[in-house]
């Protein structure tokens, strides 16, 4: 389990730095922070924020705020913080997480079918439109399939998570959640499967030269066992390596989306932060999110381990 102090020596250094920064900065930071912000702080909230930025009261009791869910209080939107991230990371994961999964399900298997097929028109109508969709930006994208889907022909709602008010059962909440998620969730697939589809149709266009495979094929082996347990396991390790650094830009990549469609999400509330200018909220929804990211990637280094013992680095 050597591998784990790395991250754990990395998630330090950025609350570390989460904690010391805004104390380094010049002049009053409250008066910075807030004098061209839309929040109007009375005397004794801006008191409170600058005893606390100002008060250094150690990184110690600090680790304690952030482990106990005490990361302060969001003036602009008059709530906790820890409130704000719990109640829209959620939704976050939900979208971000799910288009991830099933972009890179759908992306590996065409590319392991297109690579198996390499010369037909199937491979090179498919190589032609994923290499266009790559280059098509995910506002583009959205900004369609909002128009057309949810304005002109009202198949989909046009924004939110949820329909507001409604007193729905459990099935019926699910599927309502499900019919507001496929607008976004089709927008970050369209973003996300191109690139999918085109790393594994490479690994496996060059996996399929190798002599394994001759091997599996002049024992008479069937084509799908050929192609998935032979093949397509060894081009598996670059997908996990793509999904960890894809979700790297969990909150960046959804911001885009989640603004198009107003998903109340991180992307939204960080936009929303951004705006008025709520430092404090920002800053604990970068370094969330940044903690968020280790320890994914934490858990691809551990598969990626269990996959190829050769790389594991004493699991």
């Amino acid at each position: 389990m050597r591998f784990i102090w790395p991250y754990l020596l990395a998630a330090l250094v950025m609350i570390y730095l989460s904690y010391l920064l805004p104390r380094l900065l010049p002049g009053d930071f409250v008066t910075a922070m807030y004098s061209s912000s839309h929040v109007t702080l009375n005397a004794e909230q801006e008191a409170g924020l600058r005893a606390y930025y100002t008060n250094h009261e150690g990184f110690p009791r600090y680790l304690i705020h952030l482990f106990t869910l005490d990361w302060g209080h969001s003036y602009a939107f008059h709530s906790p913080i820890s409130d704000l991230i719990l109640s829209a990371l959620p939704w976050t994961l939900l979208l971000v997480g799910g288009a991830h999964v099933i972009s890179m399900i759908m992306g590996f298997i065409a590319g392991v079918e297109a690579a198996w097929r390499r010369g037909g028109g199937v491979e090179k109508a498919s190589v032609g439109c994923m290499t266009m969709l790559e280059g098509v930006p995910e506002i583009a994208t959205g900004v369609v399939l909002l128009l057309v889907f949810a304005m002109v022909l009202g198949w989909f709602p046009a924004s939110g998570a949820e329909t507001p008010y409604a007193q729905f059962r459990a099935a019926d909440r699910l599927l309502d959640v499900a019919h507001h998620l496929v607008l976004p969730f089709c927008t970050l697939i369209a973003a996300y499967l191109p690139g999918n589809f085109l790393l594994t149709r490479g690994s496996m266009v060059m996996l399929l030269k190798e002599q394994f495979v001759e091997t599996a094929r002049a024992k008479g082996l069937p084509p799908v066992r050929i192609r998935y347990a032979h093949a397509a396991r060894n081009a598996l390790p670059p997908m996990i390596t793509r999904f960890g650094l894809r979700f790297a830009f969990m909150v960046t990549g959804a911001l885009v989306v989640e603004t198009i469609y107003a998903y109340p999400g991180l992307g939204t509330l960080l936009f929303n932060a951004v705006s008025m200018r709520d430092l404090p909220l920002i800053q604990s929804i970068v370094l969330i999110s940044s903690l968020m990211v280790l320890i994914i990637n934490l858990a691809l280094e551990w598969i990626y381990g269990r996959m190829d013992p050769r790389v594991s680095h004493g699991v």
